[in-house]
């Protein structure tokens, strides 16, 4: 009895070494559907960086639109600015939230029937994230 406790204790602590933080992290992703005649769109979700390093997002991609964009939306002597975003630096162990009103994706010149997207994020020429999610309404 003893043995098979040790032995399966040994398993479960090997099992929880061996599982690796995955370095970057995206969650509740939402991707608006173009509005009808509009040639740009918006999405939102929250990066977190798992890592005890910076992870620094220089751009990102998608198949599915002519081109990606951070954008950052600011208020400024009482009026709504918004900004492209270079890069963003996500430190160790932190989480950066796009969402409406602040830091934003603006995904521009859709394809025609896409109702899937896939985001590609990039430190350099290295991909860090991909994520696929559906559009939503």
């Amino acid at each position: 009895m003893t043995r098979r406790f040790l032995t399966l204790a040994l398993i479960a602590l090997l099992a929880a070494c061996s599982v690796e933080k995955v370095p970057l992290v995206a969650s509740d992703v939402s991707i608006k559907k173009p509005m009808p005649g509009m040639n740009m769109s918006a999405g939102y979700l929250t990066l977190t960086n798992n890592t005890s390093q910076s992870i620094i997002i220089t751009h990102v991609t998608s198949p599915q639109f002519g081109s990606v964009e951070m954008h950052e939306s600011v208020l400024e002597d009482g009026m709504s600015r918004m900004y492209a975003l270079g890069n963003l630096t996500i430190l160790p162990g932190h989480t950066v939230r796009f969402e409406p009103g602040g830091k934003h994706l603006m995904l521009m010149r859709p394809s025609i029937g896409a109702d899937a997207v896939t985001l590609d994020f990039y430190a350099g020429k290295a991909v860090v994230l991909t994520v696929d999610t559906s559009l939503q309404d």
